[in-house]
């Protein structure tokens, strides 16, 4: 049984560095520090679970992890954000549906995953600094596992590769935690390289980096966080999923992926309207991004504003996971300079992008924040972006 209990926490006692706030939280030092990044997806979205191609990167925003292991099966998880309390846990008693709630679900779901594969992990001890922003659609979730699972790798000489860290992962988030997610997220988190896309085959894992360079463009990639908080682990994103899988079986194929865009009409008489949309949004999304690596490869990033806008309409009217704030910021940074935008994530809320002239930037951030206001919205928070590196140890 997990349980929450209050810890003392004054911040102005503690010392600067995570691994000195881990020393007073705990009271030694840790035996090592690790972090792992979010990511903004470029384009390809809700086609990683239908076997397709994604285009994501890995930010320079983190989640960072001091850990800890200890000679019994206690797990003890504390975060620096808020006045959260210690998590406490048992991992012998460690199982989907046992009742952790909040954060520490997380690191929890990736010590059951790797137990499930037959690796012996003792109890633990975990501080967490990120500043991945929580539910803007960055993967705040996947960057706390995957800075976990690297930690745990290492520390207990378990070996797994960047492959098998991506599926233990993906197997935390749809058995423990309960979103049914795919493997994008883990993916570029830890496979991400500076300057690069990741550039994806979610049916075999295969990656190709692929230069994003925007600034060579004259461009700068904008993040609009809505502030509009989602969940995978909701309704919403499980009944897209499940619409995929049964245009899939409908349609008589494996996955979507391998359904051409020339078999639409056929799938347009076979289904309904609803399954048809949904099944037509993933088809044209993985040309899109087939379409957007290779003028990545020719052209540059200036040439994939286009892609980005389709993707969002396609999202908008036929998967249906936008809202109000994200067509809002995605319609006001168009109207006022930005050559592409389109909302990145799971969708339900969250995080808007615009590919942006860099002399258009200020104007397109206060264009939106004015827009906002004007509707009555929670103000956004936009922040620029460039591709940075995947996990890794940093003490």
């Amino acid at each position: 049984m997990t349980r929450t209990r209050a810890v003392d926490h004054p911040d102005g006692q503690l010392r600067s560095g995570l691994t000195a706030r881990f020393e007073e939280a705990f009271g030694a030092a840790p035996d090592g520090v690790w972090q792992a990044p979010g990511r903004v997806n470029l384009i390809g979205e809700h086609t990683d679970y239908n076997e397709g191609f994604v285009l994501p990167f890995a930010i320079d925003k983190t989640a960072k992890v001091a850990v800890r292991l200890r000679d019994d099966s206690t797990v003890r998880l504390l975060s620096t954000f808020g006045d959260q309390g210690m998590v406490d846990a048992e991992l012998a008693g460690l199982a989907p549906g046992s009742g952790t709630k909040g954060w520490g679900k997380y690191p929890l779901g990736v010590a059951w995953a790797l137990q499930q594969r037959g690796i012996t992990v003792p109890g633990f001890e975990l501080l967490l600094d990120s500043d991945v922003p929580l539910g803007a659609g960055l993967s705040s979730s996947h960057a706390i596992e995957c800075a976990v699972i690297s930690a745990l790798n290492e520390l207990l000489g378990a070996g797994l590769s960047a492959e098998e860290m991506v599926l233990a992962t993906q197997q935390a988030e749809n058995s423990f935690v309960g979103a049914p997610t795919g493997i994008m997220d883990q993916s570029a988190s830890l496979r991400g390289s500076k300057g690069k896309a990741v550039f994806l085959d979610c049916r075999d894992q295969s990656v190709q980096l692929v230069p994003f360079d925007a600034e060579a463009a004259g461009l700068v990639l904008l993040v609009i966080d809505t502030k509009v908080s989602h969940s995978h682990a909701d309704g919403g994103y499980a009944s897209r999923r499940a619409s995929c899988e049964l245009g899939a079986r409908l349609m008589g194929v494996p996955a979507l992926r391998d359904l051409a865009l020339e078999q639409l009409d056929d799938a347009a008489r076979v289904l309904d309207d609803t399954t048809f949309r949904r099944v037509r949004h993933v088809v044209t999304e993985n040309a899109r991004v087939l379409e957007t690596v290779e003028r990545l490869a020719t052209d540059g990033a200036g040439s994939i504003g286009g892609f980005l806008d389709a993707s969002h309409a396609s999202m908008r009217d036929d998967f249906e996971i936008s809202c109000p704030e994200l067509d809002l910021a995605v319609d006001t940074a168009r109207a006022n300079g930005a050559i592409g935008a389109r909302m990145t994530g799971g969708g339900f809320g969250g995080s808007a992008i615009a590919l942006t002239p860099v002399g258009l930037g200020q104007q397109v951030r206060d264009a939106v924040v004015r827009s906002f206001a004007e509707a009555g919205h929670t103000a956004p928070d936009i922040f620029t972006v460039t591709p940075a590196a995947g996990a890794s140890r940093l003490a």
